[in-house]
């Protein structure tokens, strides 16, 4: 959708049909990895009228054979990296461009990422070209599935939150790999952030609910220490997703 700041947004509604708090995890997920200087995109709360949603067609949710229309109000955008109609974005790259991405290293700090906040899909990511440039950039996106999704609580497991694709961490050799991000999580995320970020969510995302939001942050704040060992974890699978790691 076209927004009134001339930026093109992928909306995500309040009655869509995995949660309502689907909208929170989005806005503040992206938000947060924003703050540990991960490439993420703009986040912004869009109101979509009731008259819009009227007046277009395509403005439905399809299940099975129903229909039903988008719900009109604030809903969560996030947006596309350039004009939809010359800027195109995939969701795949070849191993050879993959490794070459130039910020393929974030996708250890989006691992930080998504340990703390127990992201329970895989980690989502889109790249484009920038105009002048050779290499593509990787964008993470879809954070829908933080704090498992609509459940608010953090079943870790140590697979979760892993890229599909291993070469992405290539660059891992050790704990150290991931200290940027470690460093700026239990330093720069404090409470009050926590609570910064969290006044921008319209409170019927999460049904008026300001306790469970609540409880939320407080877990989130407490989490942070945690995110080193949930690493080793991972790294200690039999899939052993850091090749390089000695």
């Amino acid at each position: 959708m076209r927004c009134d700041d001339g930026g093109y947004y992928v909306v995500k509604f309040q009655n869509n049909p995995q949660h309502v708090r689907i909208l929170v995890n989005e806005f503040l997920g992206t938000r947060l990895a924003a703050r540990l200087g991960l490439p993420t995109p703009h986040v912004a709360v869009t109101e979509v009228p009731e008259d819009l949603v009227r007046a277009t067609a395509e403005l439905v949710i399809e299940l099975g054979m129903s229909r039903i229309p988008c719900k009109a109000g604030f809903q969560f955008g996030s947006r596309y990296p350039g004009d939809p109609a010359e800027l195109v974005v995939h969701d795949f790259l070849p191993d050879q461009q993959l490794r070459t991405a130039e910020n393929v290293r974030d996708f250890a700090g989006m691992l930080v990422f998504d340990k703390w906040v127990c992201n329970t899909n895989g980690r989502q990511a889109i790249f484009f070209l920038e105009p002048d440039r050779s290499q593509y950039r990787a964008l993470m996106i879809d954070q829908g599935f933080c704090f498992n999704a609509g459940e608010w609580n953090f079943p870790d497991a140590p697979l979760r939150g892993l890229y599909l694709r291993q070469s992405v961490y290539e660059s891992v050799t050790s704990m150290e790999s991931f200290e940027p991000w470690l460093e700026r999580l239990e330093k720069q995320i404090t409470r009050d952030v926590l609570d910064e970020v969290a006044e921008a969510i319209p409170p019927e995302w999460y049904h008026f609910d300001q306790d469970a939001l609540f409880r939320l942050l407080d877990e989130l704040f407490r989490r942070r220490k945690r995110v080193p060992d949930l690493i080793l974890e991972t790294k200690n699978t039999e899939r052993q997703p850091f090749p390089n790691w000695k």
